[in-house]
């Protein structure tokens, strides 16, 4: 870690603090609980320290609707394994609906072809209505599978909130992914619905998806039902496609003006997310009603901050977990807004444009979005008015301390920066936003509620504050899975969290927790630079690199030679115009010596056209690794699961393979 002290960016003002979910909930726990805490901190410490006890306020602060009583909050501590409020039965999407409100819209949307619309709350009860009627006709209930081929439209936040509805487990992946990326992750959960588009646009081409949902639809032999959405063709129709009817004619025939939520234990799986894929079959990570609600619930109010009639925006495809979190922020009584397309067609400027027309008051992305935008000197402030703008919220990856004081000097000098980590395996973040706490340059605010995080070394141990160490998780959270599906015994969800350190949760990032009790995650802990006996997190070099503007993308890894020797290649993709000459290459060679250490600079330095990413967006450190080590392909990466697989040809060609 740099030794210098990083700036601070922002504070809350006197307004911010006195109106916080999270003022509002210690309030509440004084007058309540007779529980007072002096700071924020000393609130974590209790919410870690006894989780059955605040688990149990949440549910009560937030008065979550069960149709019969739980017999206890917490039974055991065990990692996997423990139990939450058992006996009580809910609905997840019953807690959405009780926020309707006729004086403001359900639903925000826009897409490449087609400018901001709305949808009233009155409007999506009414659809999801229909749908669950349709399911319920169709024989679906409580644990079967409803799967969903689609973009982020309206269509697929009525069609999630209607299988919850009706107890359905979820399952959607965005039109992106290849039929065969699909199969991979469907035919695990057998599902007897898809609902599914003709085709979807991105970057300013249509691209036709029919072939692909005939070549799904092959694939899974318990398909009973085909639902289909002339989206990209309005004149299209589901030919070939068994059993199949028109979205609006399924509108249309299914009316029912009685919305029903069907009580479900609260470890009924509600919706099933997959790992990136990159390697084997993608883990079918099974989530429940009773945990992501709650979890939910927590971040959004506590964290995330978010009021009812505000308006919550994050970029994100359906094949991300944080389309799931956009989907949850209508529990807050937000506004949902949703884009589907390309965040830099026509130009970088699109999203920015959305967020001045639609008021946005909550506006969240992925780090390399804001890089992008920094490294394309953009400076939205003076371009649109984002004075609605209250918060920013960064994931996906590590963002570089460049980016917070783009974020600060050409967005909104008086904004929030809420940069979180969490996953796929929780639905959530882990460390994120607390509108009660100061933002430092390069750093996340704060271990959120309820979630007993450390940074422990190799052998279990804690390490000191400012060291960096292996993220893990000490005690059971509501928002774990309750399971992967077809792992009957178990051991896939053992060995993906509980293998290095038994009963506690490694999750696979390295983190560094400052004197100030604020974090600093440093990339994953299995794309390691392990140099000269040395870890280096691969954030660091992205951080030092991302400071050049001729460099648009990096990636960097390493190969343990059987000698014992290393060889640690940085391969960059230039922005337009630049050349990767020795006065380049000395450059970043001096960045990275002069910013970190000697260690952090590489063997070679390498051009590549460009970097190959899953299509949630993460950099495929492992699997270059796995083919500039000769590995076998098919274990190397999923094509289907990348977001540009035609990067991934420069490496295999580099190779040799």
């Amino acid at each position: 870690m740099p030794d210098q002290q990083p700036a601070l960016l922002w504070q809350p003002d006197a307004h911010t603090r006195e109106n916080a979910h999270l003022q509002r909930y210690l309030q509440w726990l004084a007058r309540e609980k007779n529980l007072i805490f002096d700071d924020y901190h000393t609130l974590w410490r209790w919410s870690v320290d006894r989780p059955d006890l605040f688990w149990e306020t949440v549910w009560q602060y937030f008065q979550v609707i069960s149709h019969t009583p739980y017999r206890q909050v917490l039974s055991g501590l065990e990692m996997p394994g423990a139990r939450w409020f058992e006996g009580a039965t809910l609905n997840y999407a019953e807690h959405i609906f009780r926020q309707k409100n006729s004086e403001r819209p359900a639903l925000l949307f826009q897409n490449e072809r087609e400018g901001l619309r709305e949808m009233s709350w009155a409007e999506l009860e009414r659809q999801t209505a229909a749908m669950a009627r349709f399911l319920r006709e169709a024989g679906i209930g409580p644990g079967d599978r409803v799967a969903a081929f689609l973009p982020n439209t309206p269509h697929a936040v009525v069609a999630v909130l209607a299988a919850m509805s009706v107890g359905a487990v979820w399952s959607s992946c965005s039109p992106d992914f290849g039929a065969n990326s699909v199969a991979d992750r469907f035919v695990q959960i057998e599902p007897r619905v898809l609902i599914a588009v003709d085709g979807y646009a991105y970057g300013g081409k249509s691209f036709d998806k029919r072939e692909t949902v005939r070549e799904i639809c092959n694939l899974l032999p318990t398909l009973q039902k085909v639902v289909f959405i002339p989206h990209l063709d309005k004149n299209a129709r589901p030919d070939n496609l068994p059993n199949a009817i028109l979205w609006d004619d399924m509108l249309h025939t299914h009316t029912d003006n009685d919305l029903q939520f069907e009580p479900l234990p609260f470890d009924h799986p509600v919706w099933v997310l997959y790992s990136s894929g990159t390697t084997g079959v993608p883990k079918a990570i099974t989530h429940s009603h009773g945990g992501n609600l709650l979890e939910h619930l927590k971040y959004l109010h506590f964290h995330n901050d978010v009021h009812p009639g505000e308006r919550f925006f994050w970029f994100s495809t359906t094949g991300w977990m944080m389309w799931n979190f956009t989907v949850a922020s209508l529990l807050t009584g937000a506004t949902a807004v949703l884009y589907d397309g390309s965040p830099g067609y026509p130009t970088l400027n699109v999203l920015w444009e959305m967020a001045e027309k639609a008021r946005i008051t909550h506006f969240g992305t992925s780090a390399p979005f804001l890089v992008s935008c920094m490294k394309a000197g953009l400076s939205p402030k003076n371009t649109h008015d984002l004075s609605g703008l209250r918060s920013i919220g960064s994931t996906g990856s590590p963002l570089p301390p460049e980016a917070f004081g783009w974020v600060y000097e050409h967005l909104k000098s008086d904004v929030w920066l809420s940069s979180m980590a969490g996953g796929t395996d929780v639905c959530t973040a882990w460390v994120g936003g607390n509108p009660l706490l100061p933002v430092y340059q390069g750093e996340i605010q704060c271990r959120c509620l309820g979630c007993a995080m450390e940074s422990w070394d190799d052998d279990g141990h804690p390490v000191p504050p400012g060291e960096v160490g292996e993220m893990v998780v000490t005690k059971p959270m509501p928002c774990m899975p309750v399971f992967f599906w077809n792992d009957p015994d178990g051991a896939r969800y053992r060995s993906s969290y509980f293998e290095q350190y038994p009963g506690v949760w490694r999750h696979g990032d390295w983190l560094c927790i400052t004197p100030r009790d604020s974090l600093v995650i440093l990339g994953r802990s299995d794309a390691t630079l392990n140099r000269q006996g040395v870890r280096i997190g691969t954030a660091e070099i992205y951080r030092a690199v991302d400071k050049i503007p001729e460099i648009r993308d990096a990636l960097i890894v390493n190969i343990e030679r059987p000698d014992g020797s290393d060889w640690m290649p940085l391969f960059v993709a230039l922005s337009p115009g630049a050349v990767l000459d020795d006065d380049l290459k000395n450059r970043i060679r001096k960045t990275l010596r002069a910013d970190y250490s000697p260690r952090h600079v590489p063997d070679e330095i390498i051009e590549a056209p460009d970097i190959p990413y899953t299509i949630s967006g993460k950099k495929m450190e492992t699997p270059v690794k796995k083919i500039l080590q000769r590995k076998p392909l098919d274990k190397a990466y999923n094509s289907d699961s990348m977001k540009n697989p035609e990067a991934m040809a420069f490496f295999l060609t580099y190779a040799g393979g």
